[in-house]
C-alpha cells in the first residue's frame, strides 16, 4: 500500500487569542482564517476535520513531489498572512480581537505513512499510528510559532535534501521524544518578510467640502463599542432598519473597510460598501456608501459615535449624497430630502428601541 500525506495547518496563538478577546469577532477571524486556508489548498488535499485551532488535511495513497509540497505549504502560509495583513489594514472595529488578530501566526506539520480509516457517523477519518504520530509532532520544541515542519519519514520519501535551502525555507534537523519513541523532523522558519502577499483593495477615507446634507443625532444607554457593533453587524439590520425585505452579506465576516453588503427592497438590491471618513481620534466612524439609487449619483451614510460615559454615548448620523444632473438635483429638492429624513429619523428611534432592550438583542 502507497503511503498517505498528513497535513496540518495549526493557527499559533489561537487559546490566548480566544480566551482574552471578544469571543463573537475573535471566531469570526478564526472562521475566515480557515476559510483562507482551505482556499489555499492547491493538492486537493481531503479536509478530515476541524481541531479547534488546526484543520487535518489528508491525501489517501499519494504524497506530492518536494516542489508541490513545498509550494503548498507557501501557498498557506502566503494566503494566511495576506489576509492578517487585509484585516490590519482595513479594520473599523477598536475590540480586542479585531486588533491583535495579526499577531497570529501559522505552522503545519507534514507527515506520511500508511492510513487507516474509521467511519464515524457515516464520516470517514484517518486512523492510526501516523494520525497520532503528526498531532504529536505539534507538539515539538522548535522555538517559533510560525514554521514549516517535516517529519523524516515524509523527508525521506520525497527526498528532501539536509539542510535544504531556498528563497523561502531554510530547512534544520532536529527531534523530540513522545512516550519513549523519538521522532526526527527538519523544520523552517517561514519569514513573512519573503512571501509575496497578495494584493488587496485599500479602502481610503472620504472627504467632503461641504457640511452633512442631513444630520441627526441622539443619546444611547450603552457604551460606544456595543453600539457600533449593533450597527455594523448586519445580523442585527432587521431588527432596527424597517422596509427592507432582506438582506445579503457574509455572515463569517466582520464588517471593515471595503466590506459589501445588499439591502433588497421590493424586489431591488441596493449594493452598499464599507468606507470611513475623518473623526476626533475618541469617536468611532462607520460608513456606507453606495451608488445604487437612481435619484443620486452616490449617497453615504455616517454614523459617528462618541463615548460620553462606560454606559452612555452620543450617536450622530450624517447623510451625503452627489447628484450631477439638474433633474436629479430637482426631484431631491422637492421629494428625495424628506424622504430621507423621515427613513433616518425612524432608523434611528428604532435602533434606540432595540440596544436599551438587552432581551432583544438574541432574539
Amino acid at each position: 500500500m502507497k503511503k498517505s500525506l498528513l497535513f496540518i495547518p495549526d493557527i499559533s496563538g489561537f487559546t490566548k487569542f480566544v480566551q482574552s478577546t471578544e469571543v463573537e469577532h475573535s471566531l469570526h477571524v478564526i472562521s475566515e482564517l480557515f476559510d483562507v486556508l482551505i482556499d489555499a489548498n492547491t493538492e486537493n488535499l481531503q479536509l478530515a476535520e476541524v481541531e479547534g485551532d488546526a484543520l487535518f488535511f489528508f491525501k489517501s495513497e499519494n504524497i506530492p513531489s518536494l516542489e508541490k509540497l513545498l509550494a503548498q505549504i507557501e501557498s498557506m502560509f502566503t494566503a494566511f498572512y495576506s489576509h492578517l495583513k487585509l484585516l490590519e489594514k482595513n479594520r473599523i472595529c477598536p475590540c480586542n480581537a479585531c486588533a491583535t488578530a495579526p499577531k497570529l501566526q501559522l505552522k503545519i506539520i507534514a507527515h506520511c505513512g500508511d492510513l487507516q480509516f474509521i467511519t464515524v457517523q457515516n464520516h470517514k477519518k484517518p486512523f492510526g499510528l501516523q494520525v497520532i504520530e503528526a498531532h504529536r509532532l505539534l507538539k515539538n520544541s522548535v522555538n517559533s510559532s510560525n514554521y514549516a515542519l517535516i517529519s523524516s519519514d515524509l523527508a525521506q520519501n520525497i527526498k528532501l535534501p539536509e539542510n535544504y535551502k531556498s528563497k523561502h525555507f531554510d530547512f534544520k534537523q532536529q527531534n523530540d521524544t513522545y512516550d519513549g519513541k523519538q521522532l526526527d523532523y527538519n523544520f523552517s522558519i517561514v519569514d513573512q518578510n519573503t512571501l509575496q502577499l497578495k494584493p488587496f483593495t485599500q479602502i481610503n477615507k472620504v472627504y467632503f467640502e461641504k457640511p452633512p446634507r442631513l444630520s441627526l443625532e441622539k443619546i444611547f444607554p450603552v457604551s460606544a463599542t456595543t453600539l457600533l457593533e449593533y450597527i455594523t453587524n448586519y445580523t442585527y439590520r432587521p431588527h432596527w432598519v424597517q422596509g427592507v425585505d432582506d438582506f445579503e452579506f457574509k455572515d463569517n465576516e466582520i464588517t471593515r473597510l471595503g466590506t459589501e453588503h445588499v439591502c433588497v427592497i421590493g424586489g431591488k438590491h441596493l449594493n452598499f460598501i464599507t468606507v470611513i471618513k475623518d473623526a476626533k481620534p475618541e469617536q468611532l466612524v462607520y460608513g456606507e456608501m453606495t451608488t445604487s439609487p437612481s435619484v443620486v449619483d452616490e449617497l453615504y451614510q455616517f454614523y459617528i459615535i462618541t463615548p460620553l460615559t462606560q454606559g452612555t454615548c452620543k450617536l450622530e448620523i450624517e447623510l451625503y449624497w452627489k447628484a450631477k444632473s439638474p433633474i436629479k438635483k430637482l426631484l431631491i429638492f422637492l421629494l428625495v430630502k424628506k424622504a430621507f429624513l423621515k427613513n433616518t429619523i425612524k432608523a434611528l428611534d428604532s435602533l434606540y428601541q432595540f440596544v436599551k432592550k438587552p432581551n432583544q438583542v438574541n432574539s
